[in-house]
């Protein structure tokens, strides 16, 4: 009997006008994480997708389930608009479950063509159930298990549960933005957030070869590997910043290191952002966590942009952080012993609530355009794809 996994969408359903925007977004992003699998065949039918599937039934799933936009998915069987059918694929759903229990029939019936009442085919199918099984009993409040019986024009989805998935907005639905993205726990985690409200992200990593290893640029390759599976491909620019960490050491004051180099930062990324269309930052910030993320830092340090800087993490404790890192498959990657740029040169005594007019100084030395050029120069930009 033909399988099909049966998508329910999440907010989109809340929007309006725009929900054909919305479902657009959706199916794209559903097509770029399928890939091969699945014949890449997503199909639509009144405010529902479906993913016909054969024998890579976990595989579809575990995909799908991820991208976000999606509330929940259910393997349905698929049969014509013919009691008999709907009746044998009840019975091989129920039969899934080896140890018996309570059970109940539940059906929705779209398509008021066919002749029978919701009701009566709930009670036609129970009836087979029971006389066709063992160990099973009818519970229409707490049962174990619920058959559900959808009648659609297309035709009948029969299917038991439904899979929780990531809910959120589809990738690209709100706009694009920029992600610090640095080898540790935060900044994937930041960007998977920005990602479940519907922002499309482009990566940007601050890399210091010679003093950060070419298998610390594999590791931030390798996150943006991971995150694309919630939507997509990830374009990664990854820029050369040793330059411009090396002019900072050698004329600016060491209290104001770690100041003038997420200023540089910024500046670096509010370029990319114009060049990408994009029309945020996104970063990996907590409040209070480190000698930049005070108040006084992140005033400081925003004052080079003009465009929204996002900070989802700003509230989280670390442990919080830590544990989103765990259920999105970054959190190993994350820990992998390889230094980046943000560990290099930092100073003893780090200024920790800065004021601009002494930072802006301390800068003055510096040819800020030549440095921020020479290292646009030298960046290369890599496109991630799912696995």
């Amino acid at each position: 009997m033909e399988q099909t996994l049966l998508i329910r969408f999440g907010e989109i359903s809340l929007k309006g006008k725009n929900r054909r925007e919305f479902e657009r977004k959706l199916l794209k992003n559903l097509k770029n994480v399928l890939g091969g699998i699945a014949s890449n065949r997503v199909e639509t039918a009144y405010g529902r997708m479906y993913v016909p599937i054969k024998d890579d039934v976990d595989t579809v799933i575990q995909r799908v389930r991820k991208v976000f936009g999606i509330v929940s998915v259910s393997v349905a069987a698929v049969t014509l608009q013919d009691l008999a059918q709907i009746k044998q694929a009840a019975l091989e759903q129920l039969e899934g479950y080896a140890d018996g229990g309570t059970f109940k029939v539940e059906t929705k019936r779209p398509d008021k063509r066919f002749p029978m009442q919701s009701p009566e085919i709930s009670k036609e199918v129970g009836a087979h159930l029971l006389d066709n099984t063992t160990g099973w009993s009818v519970d229409v409040h707490q049962p174990d298990v619920t058959v559900m019986v959808e009648v659609r024009r297309e035709g009948v989805y029969v299917y038991t549960g439904k899979i929780p998935c990531n809910g959120g907005l589809p990738v690209g639905s709100t706009g694009r933005g920029v992600l610090l993205l640095s080898g540790g726990i935060d900044s994937p985690v930041a960007g998977w957030l920005g990602m479940k409200r519907g922002l499309e992200i482009v990566g940007l990593h601050f890399h210091s070869f010679p003093f950060t290893s070419e298998r610390s640029k594999e590791k931030v390759i390798d996150l943006a590997r991971i995150i694309s599976a919630y939507g997509g491909r990830v374009k990664l620019h990854i820029n050369h910043f040793t330059d411009i960490q090396k002019a900072i050491r050698q004329n600016c004051p060491e209290e104001f290191y770690v100041t003038i180099m997420r200023r540089m930062m910024f500046r670096i990324a509010d370029r990319i952002a114009k060049e990408e269309g994009a029309l945020a930052l996104v970063t990996g910030e907590n409040l209070g966590q480190v000698a930049s993320q005070t108040l006084e830092s992140m005033g400081v340090i925003n004052e080079v942009t003009k465009i929204p800087v996002l900070r989802p993490l700003v509230t989280f404790d670390k442990q919080e952080i830590m544990d989103y890192a765990r259920q999105i498959d970054t959190y190993e990657t994350s820990i992998l012993p390889y230094e980046d740029c943000c560990t290099l040169f930092m100073p003893k005594h780090p200024a920790t609530r800065p004021k601009l007019g002494p930072v802006q100084k301390a800068e003055s030395v510096l040819d800020i355009e030549a440095l921020i050029q020479g290292s646009l120069e030298k960046s290369e930009v890599v496109i991630v794809k799912p696995d």
